[in-house]
């Protein structure tokens, strides 16, 4: 059995380990083992409903990624020298009585239909009431994106515990993205928009800075 301590450690490590890398050594690549691995991390992260309202669009071709880069200004050291570049998508139908929904809730979870009809009440009344977006097409994508960056934590958390780096990256022009993406046929007619994006690969060098961060003192408060 796992000693908890030690595997308390290992995680704790990976986080010390992990830094927002600028530019990757290029003659480095992830072996496709690993990679598999990182991915199956983002599609075994939770979701709201279990909607998966996600796509990991993984460019590694390079035409497409010097024009990403063009309209990019927060990855451009990443995007010329990282191993895999991830484009991370965020669905638009997402909205309770969509044909995606449905499809993911009866064929991919299999809820008899019996169920889904009533839960679909509830989904309904979710996004009609509590958290209003029905009103707004803005409204669904953004509850989508907020989804998608629980799949990116948890991919980037199980590459540094494998000694992968990465970096998050959100610096970049999203109108000129996703016309780029749709251009290439990537976008499902408007059923998916751009989210987030993400490099993986090996840092080039080490970071100059120790990692600083709040004490836990100033961040957390206990309601007792």
């Amino acid at each position: 059995m796992v000693d908890k301590n030690i595997k308390k450690q290992e995680i704790l490590d990976a986080f010390q380990f992990r830094h927002a890398t600028k530019r990757f050594n290029p003659k480095k690549k992830i072996s496709d083992d690993d990679f598999q691995f990182v991915l199956d991390a983002g599609r075994l992260s939770p979701s709201s409903i279990g909607l998966e309202p996600w796509v990991f669009l993984i460019v590694q071709n390079m035409t497409l990624r010097e024009k990403l880069r063009e309209v990019s200004w927060g990855a451009q050291g990443q995007l010329s020298t990282a191993s895999h570049f991830v484009v991370i998508l965020a669905r638009t139908d997402v909205r309770y009585d969509s044909d995606y929904v449905v499809d993911q809730m009866t064929k991919v979870k299999k809820m008899p239909i019996d169920i889904f009809q009533n839960a679909q009440v509830r989904y309904k009344s979710f996004q009609e009431s509590d958290l209003p977006m029905l009103d707004n097409n803005r409204a669904l994508y953004d509850w989508s994106c907020r989804q998608t960056y629980i799949a990116l934590g948890n991919m980037m958390t199980t590459a540094a515990l494998i000694g992968i780096d990465s970096c998050p990256i959100e610096g970049f022009d999203y109108q000129a993205v996703n016309s780029i993406l749709d251009k290439e046929g990537l976008l499902e007619d408007g059923n998916l928009r751009v989210s987030v994006m993400a490099a993986f690969g090996y840092r080039e060098e080490n970071p100059k800075r120790p990692k600083t961060r709040r004490e836990l003192n100033q961040i957390v408060k206990w309601v007792h």
